[in-house]
């Protein structure tokens, strides 16, 4: 008997002497490589990607383009820090950015690593721009892990328990989650008490003149990939210009063409005054970005904000190629063939199969809500992590979302071909349906 251990095996003993226990993981695979859709592991094993690096990767794995400008770049400029010195690659990838943002407003944009810290200097600019102090931000969001962001997020476990006490100055409103409406009403007869509620909440908790700006995800990822009315964003807008509150669309998971669209904001025609991005910016090489209108973006003076490693030239040269790629290759209409096929297939498996509560999403960027009962909708955890488990055991990696923990997320690379696709979305209801068989 064969007693050797895995090289898998062997890296995971490594991982749990070496890492912090507070850094997960779902799948127990080291990878030794990818391409496209496809990663390849340590024993040779291969997987179709339907997580993308949770959505960093709608340009796939290794683009070839993105690839050979990182290397082409890394002979001439690792690092200078742009406070100091400066590098055209930056200016060239803000001057990108500020003209693929949607709106007719002119525009400015700074850079940073993560999408927190987009976030937190959006923030930063929105208080300095109102000089007011309050954000508002909404049940079932995700803006990160950092002191401002955390406080932020909404979903308590596994994010926010045992972090606080939390940033002051943060209101939380309930949020569009019409399948879980906090009102108890149903779409389209409810009179949109989602958008109702804030005349009650600025007489009730806060005045709106404390308020610097409302920050929302177009479409709320960890929260559970939740599709808002198409009456919600346009009426938040129409809300915040009546304040004076600043709207910041939170596209860290939304933007580069992951929902049919640049980015989700333009489903609803709606101009945000700060817009943060990163996740799928570069094709992995860590960065984000804050773009908004240029009175806001220079309301802050000369040092207020950036940072050491923000808009690292590498980084800079990878999202100017990302971003060429997806338009050249036509990615955010692939995006929606994408959809239209997932959702086809995923709403005919809804009517056979009773733990499937809710099919939603744009675009590419879609969610199965999984229930033990469709009247009660009494969340489905286990079931929905035995999902994951059997699709990874036949070779397609997903991951779950949603404060309940009981949504599949499909975040598909744009580059997948329709045999890989056919394949994983197999996989998918075959998963489905063994699961809910075994409920």
């Amino acid at each position: 008997m064969n007693t050797e251990k895995s090289r898998t095996e062997k890296l995971i003993e490594r991982k749990n002497k070496a890492v912090a226990s507070g850094i997960a993981n779902s799948t127990g695979v080291f990878v030794e490589k990818a391409s496209g859709a496809v990663i390849t592991d340590v024993e040779g094993r291969e997987y179709l990607d339907f997580y993308a690096g949770v959505g960093v990767l709608n340009v796939g794995h290794c683009p070839e383009p993105v690839v050979k400008a990182i290397q082409k770049q890394s002979e001439k400029l690792l690092h200078s820090f742009f406070a100091i010195a400066m590098y055209e690659p930056y200016v060239e990838l803000a001057e990108k950015m500020n003209s693929i943002v949607p709106g007719p407003s002119l525009k400015k944009t700074m850079f940073a690593n993560s999408g927190a810290e987009a976030v937190e200097n959006a923030v930063k600019i929105a208080r300095h721009a109102t000089k007011r102090t309050g954000i508002i931000s909404f049940e079932c969001a995700f803006h990160g892990r950092t002191f401002m962001t955390m406080s932020l997020t909404s979903k308590v476990k596994p994010y926010k328990y045992g972090f606080g006490p939390f940033a002051p100055d943060i209101y939380k409103v309930p949020s569009a989650y019409c399948y879980r409406c906090y009102y108890r009403s149903t779409y389209p007869g409810c009179g949109m008490h989602c958008l109702e509620n804030f005349e009650r909440f600025f007489t009730a908790e806060i005045d709106a003149e404390h308020i610097a700006a409302m920050i929302i995800e177009p479409v709320q990822g960890e929260g559970g990939f939740l599709v808002p009315p198409p009456e919600f964003f346009p009426g938040l807008k129409s809300i915040c210009e009546k304040r004076g509150i600043l709207l910041i669309a939170d596209e860290v998971q939304t933007g580069f063409g992951r929902t049919g669209k640049m980015f989700a904001v333009e489903h609803w025609d709606v101009e945000p005054d700060l817009i943060t991005t990163a996740k799928s910016i570069a094709a992995g090489v860590p960065l984000s970005a804050v773009t908004g209108k240029a009175e806001y973006m220079d309301a802050p003076d000369a040092g207020n904000i950036g940072g050491t490693y923000g808009g690292n030239p590498l980084a800079c040269v990878a999202g100017l190629e990302t971003i060429k790629y997806i338009e050249e290759n036509k990615l955010c209409a692939r995006a929606e063939e994408i959809g239209k096929k997932t959702m086809t297939r995923l709403k005919a498996l809804q009517e056979i199969c009773p733990v499937i509560g809710d099919v939603r999403g744009i675009g590419a960027m879609i969610g199965i809500e999984l229930v033990k009962n469709r009247i009660t909708k009494e969340p489905a955890k286990e079931l929905t992590a035995k999902v994951a488990k059997y699709c990874l055991e036949q070779g397609v990696i997903l991951i779950s979302a949603g404060i309940f923990s009981n949504v599949i997320r499909l975040l598909i690379p744009l580059v997948v071909t329709d045999e890989q696709l056919d394949h994983g979305l197999t996989v998918l209801e075959q998963s489905i349906l063994r699961a809910a068989a075994e409920a």
